[in-house]
């Protein structure tokens, strides 16, 4: 295993799942501790390579491989759907297999080829009871007693869905920021606003926290595809409009699956001078 030292850099992959951005380190390959200040650097846009959530590939010790995940102000994130289905899909391009098992705080994940270049991946069971999204007090998830009666949906984080009459006249980057913070969530929470088109299509507009406004989040989809179907507004397979383009989820009886495109755009090294400046 390559070691970082003060003439070698450190290798990485950018990837996108629908516009929503990751950095991904494979430390089979290189030794790396990642800690909040290296991944806030990496995250900064203008002075690093900037992402929406950072992944961590490690070897799983009864699984395919490990994900550990980090958003872009350094805070650890237990899920990252999107960025799932990109590693799922190098990895299964790296080995030629077309499936895998993924360990991740979510739990253990598995991942397949969908064909057509299509890379879909089983989140697992929504957590629906206050407690485990988590909220701060007992109450009915379905609708809480926030203004526009929104749902909360744990998809291994805690989500926040507003059902609108137009997801495009909101204002996402103030309403976003502030229901983040709510007192209601101790951990804060991914914002997510849809509304309906029709009982299988759903428009999304969202809002993660740690990060802000994204492209698309693949964990809110399926939050939000999980919170459309308890409240009887679609069926339980839909496909999601992002900013970033479409995202197909099903909730079937074994978890919530997620159907969609990824892309890996490039591969480069940090330099060890940005790396000791971090």
């Amino acid at each position: 295993m390559a070691q970082i030292g003060a003439n070698s850099g450190l290798p990485f992959m950018k990837m996108h799942g629908l516009g929503n951005d990751f950095v991904v380190i494979d430390t089979r390959e290189t030794d790396v501790e990642m800690t909040a200040p290296l991944a806030r650097a990496i995250a900064d846009r203008h002075r690093g390579v900037g992402f929406d959530q950072l992944a961590l590939i490690e070897s799983g010790e009864n699984t395919d491989l490990k994900l550990v995940f980090y958003n872009a102000d350094g805070s650890f994130s237990a899920a990252c759907g999107n960025a799932t289905r990109c590693i799922a899909r190098y990895e299964m391009d790296r080995t030629g297999r077309d499936s895998l098992t993924i360990t991740t705080e979510r739990g253990t994940l598995f991942a397949r080829d969908a064909g057509k270049g299509l890379t879909s991946v089983n989140m697992g069971q929504p957590q629906l009871a206050w407690n485990e999204v988590p909220l701060a007090e007992a109450m009915d998830t379905l609708e809480l007693p926030i203004e526009g009666a929104p749902t909360a949906t744990g998809m291994g984080n805690p989500h926040c869905t507003f059902f609108v009459d137009d997801a495009e006249a909101v204002d996402l980057a103030a309403r976003g920021a502030e229901i983040e913070h709510h007192p209601l969530y101790p951990e804060r929470t991914n914002v997510q606003f849809v509304h309906v088109i029709g009982p299988d299509h759903l428009r999304m507009r969202v809002w993660e926290r740690g990060t802000g406004i994204t492209l698309a989040s693949g964990s809110s989809s399926c939050a939000t595809a999980v919170a459309a179907a308890r409240r009887g507004l679609t069926g339980r397979s839909v496909a999601i409009d992002l900013d970033g383009g479409r995202i197909q989820i099903d909730w079937r009886e074994d978890g919530v699956w997620m159907t969609g495109a990824t892309a890996h755009v490039f591969s480069g090294v940090f330099t060890a001078d940005f790396l000791a400046s971090a």
